[in-house]
């Protein structure tokens, strides 16, 4: 081990790894729902699910069919795992006949225009949610949107900080330390984050309706796959779009990322402007610039703050720093129906704190192309015995690299557990799957399709009833968790009514308003 990761380690460790365990876990975890044939739903959100617009469990993301389950932020992975059962089988008995969609790459679905936008109301932020959405359909298509995934939010415990900047010797106020720290340990995710494609993607593959991935290889009549690829919802197919490529943001310091961002927001993009913004009194996107809003940068991993009512994310970041980090590089695990389970959440939490406490100095351009360069190598090939990714201005194996990596996520797994958990048992167990990579999720799910000579389609939506049969058979939820689930999605349906009547201004004039504090 390096010596700055391991006295690092060991100075916030001396009195025991307290300081280590109790770190918050929250969950984002996105499904299609579907028809009882497989088909993508074409009905509303469900009304006993509440307001999708308000409702702080249960919303959508870009398409009404496409249902987010969000969780709050827990000290265990058990309490988040559990609530992510809960919100299950809550909807679930909001659902009838349909179904949620096992896997992140997506059903069979129709032509792009008839995949139904999500809706909001008639609120003038809920008109804006909508609007995004409908841009982000002539910006990229609407079936790259269908692509789900499982967004992983975590922050280090309150007590981590004091005992690390102690350690440290650094003279900055503690909320400047803070997110200078969160921004090391992103920009080591960004280096070695491809480890989480490798031993957690489950996308090896996808169905033909998916036009986008005709230039991939046939594994049988209705399915496109490659061979040897973890995560194409990961790889330029999906959310490492090439739309994208061009727009750099700097994580080397909040203010030079909040600036790009920014300018990213403002910057136009003669692509953008041929489509029009406002055409024949109908909104198609919010405007014609590189991004509409932030949340169109697609990255692995983002900083986060948990913003005002109103405030953008960028302003929230500017006002008192970084709160916190979301993961956003999981697929969907079709071989757990939660598509998460804790052993998952163990290792990006302990992988999240090794991130931080290894070396991690200024991402340079070269460095930020390299990184690029193994994320989208490892997301279409990373099981290729040939594979070799690009590491200080040299190559190296994936096997070699992974083994240490893992050797010290191991470390700080077995910190974790002087405070009594099951860290180090996770760790040790996707060790494995360096060594044996048919072990990964990626291999599994090829693996049953090439045995079963099923279709990718036929797969999944087996996989989605045997889940729905899994919610229904499990322990009922309590009276009480039952009731906190219900009682918010009314309450959330009061919500977006007082929004809707307290607007006393033009969606243009909304739009100029929130653009301006850009």
């Amino acid at each position: 081990m390096q010596q700055g990761f391991e006295k690092r380690l060991a100075d916030v460790t001396v009195n025991g790894g307290g300081v280590l365990y109790g770190g918050l876990k929250g969950v984002e975890k996105e499904s299609l729902r579907i028809s009882p044939d497989g088909l993508l739903a074409q009905t509303p959100h469900p009304s006993g699910l509440g307001s999708a617009l308000t409702n702080r469990y249960i919303t959508t993301d870009f398409s009404e069919a496409l249902l987010e389950f969000v969780t709050p932020a827990f000290a265990t992975t058990w309490e988040a795992l559990r609530c992510v059962c809960d919100i299950h089988q809550f909807t679930y008995t909001h659902l009838g006949d349909e179904m949620l969609w096992a896997s992140s790459m997506p059903c069979r679905i129709p032509r792009d225009r008839e995949i139904p936008l999500a809706r909001y109301g008639d609120s003038n932020v809920g008109r804006m949610k909508t609007i995004y959405r409908r841009g982000l359909g002539y910006r990229y298509g609407r079936e790259m949107q269908l692509i789900a995934g499982v967004h992983f939010n975590y922050s280090l415990p309150d007590a981590f900080w004091p005992a690390y900047l102690a350690a440290t010797g650094s003279t900055l106020a503690p909320a400047e330390f803070r997110s200078e720290q969160y921004l090391a340990m992103i920009r080591n995710f960004r280096r070695m984050g491809w480890i989480i494609l490798y031993l957690f993607g489950a996308s090896p593959a996808v169905c033909k309706s998916f036009g986008a991935a005709a230039d991939l290889d046939t594994l049988n009549a209705d399915t496109w796959f490659e061979r040897w690829a973890t995560s194409l919802r990961m790889s330029d197919l999906g959310y490492s779009n090439k739309n994208q490529s061009r727009i750099n943001i700097s994580l080397n310091s909040l203010d030079e990322y909040v600036r790009d961002l920014s300018n990213a927001i403002q910057t136009p993009e003669p692509s953008y402007e041929a489509i029009g913004v406002k055409v024949d009194g109908t909104y198609r996107q919010l405007n014609a610039n590189l991004l509409q809003i932030e949340n169109e940068y697609y990255s692995s991993v983002r900083p986060k703050r948990v913003a005002c009512s109103g405030e953008q994310p960028t302003a929230a970041l500017r006002r008192d720093g970084i709160e916190y980090v979301e993961v956003r590089a999981l697929d969907l695990n079709m071989l757990d129906p939660s598509g998460i389970n804790q052993n998952t959440m163990r290792f990006i939490e302990a992988f999240l704190i090794y991130c931080l406490l290894e070396n991690s100095p200024p991402l340079t351009v070269a460095e930020m192309e390299d990184a690029a360069w193994n994320h989208t190598q490892t997301a279409k090939r990373g099981r290729d015995p040939e594979l070799r990714l690009r590491r200080n201005g040299d190559e190296t194996t994936l096997r070699e690299w992974a083994g240490e990596i893992l050797d010290k996520v191991l470390a700080v797994a077995e910190a974790i557990d002087r405070s009594d958990d099951n860290y180090s048992a996770a760790i040790r167990q996707y060790r494995t799957y360096v060594d044996d990579p048919e072990a990964t999720p990626s291999a599994r799910i090829i693996q049953e399709l090439e045995t079963t000579s099923a279709s990718f389609f036929e797969l999944a939506l087996e996989t989605a009833r045997r889940h729905r049969d899994y919610f229904a058979s499990i322990e009922p939820l309590s009276e009480s968790r039952a009731q906190v689930l219900a009682d918010e999605a009314a309450a959330s349906c009061k919500r977006q009514r007082d929004i809707e009547a307290a607007d006393d201004i033009s969606l243009d004039e909304y739009f100029e308003r929130y653009f301006q504090a850009c």
